[in-house]
């Protein structure tokens, strides 16, 4: 793969480390001091563009200790940053929704991103029955 173009908005923040075989995944963090206060909604400025290679797009989701420490939510669930996103000025956010009143420090880890392929192309066939087994509906494996 190709290196990925980084631009980064300002030197607040510590520059993006990556150590394969660790984790497949790369911590952000917010770019600014950020306070919400519960029911409160906020871009967070992630302080970096990038210009992912032909065919990839980023996914962007928030680390397990975000809402312990932060009590917010990302509010789309999963980011989704294709190659097209690549201007001088397109700038990842993450989208907090606070469940608690919160502050937020510049250079905090809020979330984590990774590069994947793009879905290859796929179609559809139509059947009026499906071959595989019947596994019983929707929550048929129990609760434990």
């Amino acid at each position: 793969m190709e290196p990925v173009q980084i631009k980064y908005f300002t030197d607040k923040i510590d520059k993006l480390c990556y150590i394969g075989g660790k984790s497949d995944w790369i911590d952000l963090r917010a770019a600014e001091d950020v306070e919400l206060v519960a029911g409160q909604f906020r871009l967070i400025p992630l302080g970096v563009a990038m210009k992912l290679p032909k065919g990839y797009e980023a996914h962007i989701v928030p680390r397990s200790s975000t809402f312990k420490n932060f009590g917010i939510i990302q509010t789309n669930h999963m980011g989704i940053i294709d190659e097209t996103y690549c201007g001088d000025h397109d700038q990842w956010y993450f989208p907090a929704y606070a469940l608690r009143d919160t502050r937020i420090s510049v250079n905090d880890r809020i979330c984590q991103f990774r590069i994947m392929e793009h879905q290859p192309a796929i179609t559809f066939e139509e059947r009026d029955a499906l071959e595989g087994e019947d596994r019983g509906g929707l929550g048929s494996t129990g609760v434990r």
